[in-house]
């Protein structure tokens, strides 16, 4: 795919950003610029607000070496993203595809001379791109989403950087939890996967990682408080994903009227202070995941898949998605990038070496044998 002789040139393709923004879409738009631009001789146009930019009235931009010029350590995105409207639907939570307003979105870019299109988000704005492709229009994909949960790419831009903000907090944690023995909880996001809970919680020296591929039970939680009070530590470090389920329960939500996620760190401190007696106290991390400047490793990712997604244009591939394999970028059918999410393998490597060196998933299952937790000693009435 990225090493033919042969290249069809597009006289001009247009560029567009979808969905969350993550850490690193700024170093994919310069690279997708200065490789058509420079390598190619195509031009390019940036649009606005995603595929909205593209409604009515379009939103677009002219993009050129030197305006993209600088945008390496950006974060955010220069193009502007949303997550919603003419193309998506949030309905009980959850990305609902209408009837979508494909022809006009077609005939705007015929106006506008924009000959095929690179789309960069997860998997609901490559969801889109794909109904452009099945009407004959040429669109390549490059992946992006901070869960790291898209199928068919072993790594997403946005995902390095945000396990890093995720860690740095949970070091920062770690010496309050240590100087008071509190019981510290640290939200982050994962809506459908514990990704991000995962690696920072091995990174940041967790204690327990509450993920939803996992259920939880509060009675293993304060089995595991308990058990390291005996050892001699006194405090207990955990991070849970935002879309972490108790056993027997669903989903908690800040905002019931968007269906936001949220609000499961809050809930069960309250309890595992009522449980086991200590003080604890939550931490939601929030937006703070996916803002600011992106690290080295997803500055290269993104500088990579821009730059692979204009020459697998140029080699006349279409309805593809750029993919990281096994180390070198392959391209992949837009439909097999859409089709499933990839969630944490609950008998994975990470999760056994997370269990190997004593973090507890606090599953019902690991409140078992031996003494009896805190929770069954003051169900008890012991104190």
């Amino acid at each position: 795919m990225l090493h033919g002789l042969d290249f069809y040139m597009y006289k001009q393709i247009g560029i567009l950003t979808g969905g969350g923004d993550a850490p690193g879409l700024n170093a994919a738009i310069r690279a997708v610029v200065r490789t058509a631009v420079g390598e190619f001789g195509m031009s390019c146009i940036g649009i606005e607000d995603s595929f909205e930019g593209i409604l009515g009235e379009t939103h677009t931009v002219k993009l050129t070496t030197r305006s993209v010029s600088g945008l390496l350590p950006r974060g955010g995105t220069i193009l502007g993203t949303r997550n919603r409207g003419s193309f998506v639907k949030m309905v009980d939570g959850k990305p609902n595809f209408p009837q979508m307003p494909i022809s006009e979105a077609l005939a705007n870019l015929d106006i506008l001379g924009i000959e095929a299109l690179v789309v960069i988000g997860g998997e609901g704005t490559l969801a889109i791109a794909e109904e452009f492709h099945k009407r004959g229009f040429p669109v390549i994909g490059v992946p992006k989403t901070i869960d790291n949960d898209l199928a068919a790419t072993e790594l997403t831009f946005g995902f390095m950087t945000a396990i890093d903000i995720a860690t740095e907090a949970l070091d920062r944690l770690h010496t309050t939890a240590a100087s008071h023995d509190r019981v510290m909880i640290l939200e982050v996001m994962g809506r459908n996967t514990g990704w991000i809970a995962l690696h920072a919680g091995l990174a940041g020296s967790a204690d327990i990682i509450l993920i939803p591929e996992i259920p939880f039970s509060l009675e293993s939680i304060a089995k595991k408080v308990e058990s390291r009070e005996r050892s001699g530590s006194r405090f207990t470090n955990i991070v849970v994903a935002e879309g972490a389920l108790e056993v027997g329960k669903s989903e908690l939500y800040q905002d019931q009227k968007e269906m936001r996620l949220g609000g499961i760190g809050v809930s069960i401190t309250s309890r595992i202070e009522e449980l086991t007696r200590k003080e604890s106290r939550c931490v939601v991390l929030g937006h703070l995941q996916r803002g600011g400047s992106p690290n080295a490793f997803d500055r290269m990712l993104g500088t990579n898949f821009g730059a692979c997604a204009v020459r697998a244009l140029a080699s006349g591939e279409k309805g593809k998605m750029v993919a990281l394999q096994a180390g070198t970028v392959v391209t992949v059918p837009l439909s097999e990038a859409c089709t499933n999410i990839k969630t944490v393998q609950v008998d994975g490597q990470l999760v056994r070496t997370a269990r190997d060196i004593g973090i507890s998933f606090a599953a019902p299952k690991e409140a078992k044998h031996g003494e009896s937790s805190l929770y069954e000693s003051r169900s008890n009435g012991v104190k």
